[in-house]
Order: structure tokens, then C-alpha cells, then sequence
């Protein structure tokens, strides 16, 4: 069963940045679809981005422009560049896979912006 396992949590002031990392033991070119999802205190988890194995990306409207999501299958790792981070961007962050109709779930990285 391949594992996903993310790092680059952290606490960042506001207007900072940080990157987020998902990797896969196991290859990641199997997952049609990789993506990052968030879920602030109190809140449901929401989608931030998401990959498809042909590259194409969407984003939710609240990170357009200051995050980027990107993939690299030589490392098995996916990525999420986040840029201008803002107080309300905190929350767990998850990394996400989809293989064959099945979802895989990291176990989460925690993302607090606060001055």
C-alpha cells in the first residue's frame, strides 16, 4: 500500500513563505490525480490544489496567484509552494492521492501563520 507522507510545516509571519512536501513510498505515477487539501480548526477540509499526471492544475480561488502546486515523479514527491501566506492559511495541510478510484491520505502537516 503506497504511503504518502508530507513535511514543511511550520510557523511563518504573515507575507511569508513556506513548501510543502508529499512524498510517496512507492512511485507516484500510478496516482492520476495528486492534490493538497486543508483543514482549518473547527472547519471542513477543503481542496487548495490539485495535479494530474498530464500537469494540468486547478486552485481554490483564496490561494490563486500565491500558491503553486507541482510534481515530481523521478522523486515520487509532490509540492506545494506557498507564497504571500496570510493568517487565514493556517490549518493542517494533506496531501492526497487518487489510483484507481481509491483515495490515499497523508497524515497532515501543520501551517500556522501568525505575527
Amino acid at each position: 500500500q503506497v504511503q504518502l507522507v508530507e513535511s514543511g510545516g511550520g510557523l511563518v509571519q504573515p507575507g511569508g513563505s513556506l513548501r510543502l512536501s508529499c512524498a510517496a513510498a512507492g512511485s507516484i505515477r500510478s496516482f492520476n490525480v495528486m492534490g493538497w487539501y486543508r483543514q482549518a480548526p473547527g472547519k471542513q477540509r477543503v481542496l487548495v490544489a490539485i495535479i494530474a499526471s498530464s500537469g494540468s492544475t486547478t486552485y481554490a480561488d483564496s490561494v490563486k496567484g500565491r500558491f503553486t502546486i507541482s510534481r515530481d515523479n523521478a522523486k515520487s514527491t509532490v509540492y506545494l509552494q506557498m507564497n504571500s501566506l496570510k493568517p487565514e492559511d493556517t490549518a493542517v495541510y494533506y496531501c492526497k492521492g487518487i489510483s484507481g478510484g481509491v483515495d490515499f491520505w497523508g497524515q497532515g502537516t501543520q501551517v500556522t501563520v501568525s505575527s
